[in-house]
């Protein structure tokens, strides 16, 4: 049999597992993606802890725990994603290992209520790096205006950090640039370079979402032959600007000191639209020192009947120009675009803390009152 999924590691894709959940750790499932479809990673974010923590029964002994003790909702519900976190980070150590600190990571993300205040971001950042207290923890911090100098003061500190929610090319470069003033820091503050690590998540499937509406709205055959077109052609020029920053003069000294590169993590690569292959964000963004994170649907779509070509993103530059000329033509604002997705995107997470937040206090209340679980936690 074709291990396809050896095929895309082999050309340059760490494969990441978009999710996680207390029952996957207990059932062993996280290990075994680790072992037989070569997951070297995983990301969370608030709306798949949501998800997780309405599990009915995973969190009860926890939860009981919790409520005896008092502590506060919040207090309840970063204890309970950073024993998830913890867990997992330990499942994937041996990757940590195997590849010298590169993978084998596992992200937990800041309160997306944050999202806009740097000090408390990084005061949290901090917080989080202590609670789960692993060498191959991420700390997920959100490419927001305020996000930047919170990226740069984490990284100074040394503290690994997966930065998310990028859309637009020019957010992505202020992101690189971001992470290399962070290392700058870090190196002057006698921080080993070597332990530190960053990638850059860079959204997909939601471009092409949002742009593919606005193309229906235009209505032009012109425009309707561009559905589809544009969030592959952003992550490609995104990888395309990785190559200019990482061949810098001023990335080669901090190399030079151990430092890993801040890789592209191509994020939300689940294909909305029915029409488009289900393998499309992989298969479309293959390139060395790439990452793709996915929901494990997608892992086995790619198992199943994935394609892995040597290279293809790099080949492709100039088609990749051609579409956001073709955009912009028949009248697409792309910059209004990644406007709206970076709003929706943060708000998404807000609304999936908030349910979070009322689901679990729910429950310690129900734990208080020796009742058990009230039938999931959000």
């Amino acid at each position: 049999m074709t291990d396809r999924l050896a095929e895309l590691s082999a050309a340059g894709v760490a494969v990441w597992l978009d999710d996680l959940s207390r029952v996957r750790l207990t059932s062993g499932s996280l290990d075994k993606l680790r072992t037989d479809q070569h997951v070297v990673g995983v990301t969370t974010n608030p709306s798949i802890f949501q998800k997780a923590l309405s599990d009915a029964d995973a969190y009860d002994e926890q939860l009981r725990d919790l409520a005896a003790q008092k502590v506060t909702v919040e207090e309840a519900v970063r204890l309970m994603t950073a024993k998830d976190v913890r867990w997992a980070c330990d499942v994937e150590r041996p990757e940590y290992d195997r590849s010298a600190g590169v993978d084998g990571r596992v992200s937990i993300e800041v309160d997306p209520r944050k999202a806009h205040e740097t000090e408390s971001t990084v005061a949290e950042a901090k917080t989080l790096w202590w609670l789960v207290d692993r060498p191959n923890l991420f700390i997920k911090i959100p490419a927001t205006l305020a996000g930047l100098p919170a990226i740069t003061a984490t990284l100074a500190a040394g503290i690994s950090v997966n930065v998310t929610l990028i859309f637009s090319l020019e957010r992505y470069r202020a992101v690189m640039d971001a992470f290399l003033s962070g290392l700058e820091q870090a190196k002057a503050n006698g921080h080993d370079l070597t332990k530190i690590g960053s990638v850059a998540s860079f959204f997909v499937s939601r471009v092409d979402t949002e742009v593919d509406k606005r193309l229906d709205k235009i209505g032009s055959e012109e425009a309707k032959a561009l559905k589809g077109t544009a969030a592959i052609a952003n992550a490609r020029l995104a990888y395309k600007a990785y190559e200019e920053v990482f061949s810098t003069d001023r990335w080669n000294t901090l190399k030079a000191a151990g430092a890993h590169p801040q890789r592209p993590l191509w994020a939300s690569t689940s294909t909305k639209n029915p029409a488009f292959p289900d393998t499309i964000y992989v298969e479309e963004l293959i390139a060395p020192g790439t990452v793709n994170t996915m929901p494990e649907s997608v892992i086995f779509a790619f198992e199943d009947h994935g394609t892995t070509k040597k290279d293809s993103i790099t080949s492709n530059y100039d088609h990749a120009t051609k579409v956001f000329a073709d955009l912009a033509a028949v009248g697409i604002d792309f910059d209004d675009v990644v406007k709206v997705l970076e709003d929706e995107g943060v708000d998404k997470f807000e609304a999936s803390w908030k349910e979070l937040l009322e689901g679990v206090g729910k429950s310690l209340k129900a734990a208080e009152k020796g009742s058990g679980h009230p039938g999931g936690a959000a």
